[in-house]
């Protein structure tokens, strides 16, 4: 019976701790006045890493992914508390199999959420930001 309690305390530390890892929060910016905040999420295909700040009323977003594969195109999405901000689509280059997207996009009153969110087929990969 006590052989049986641990198992099951065990299963129950490990789902715990996969949600845990699995769930993003948001990286945080310091305050208002151009201080950036960045972020970057591993992913299956690659490395997407997002920053953002304010700058002159409105909020400077950088997005870049990194595959090392050149010649693959990517639909980007930039939402900003969940509404969209900006769509288009990006195709990775040489040398290094990347590409980036800067864009300003409204500064809504209080704190923003920022998601970039990258899709090529069922490979999907995002990371947000709050500013």
């Amino acid at each position: 019976m006590n052989a049986r309690r641990t198992s099951a305390a065990a299963l129950v530390a490990t789902v715990a701790a996969s949600v845990a890892v699995g769930v993003a929060t948001p990286a945080y910016a310091k305050g208002g006045g151009g201080d950036a905040v960045r972020t970057s999420k591993a992913c299956s295909t690659g490395t997407l890493s997002v920053k953002a700040k304010h700058d002159d009323g409105r909020i400077e977003v950088e997005a870049e992914l990194d595959t090392n594969r050149n010649g693959q195109r990517w639909a980007i999405r930039i939402l900003d508390n969940g509404a969209t901000a900006w769509k288009g689509a990006r195709t990775t280059h040489a040398p290094s199999g990347s590409f980036s997207v800067e864009k300003r996009i409204a500064n809504k009153a209080g704190t923003d959420v920022i998601k970039v969110r990258v899709a090529r087929g069922r490979t999907v990969c995002s990371a947000r930001v709050a500013v």
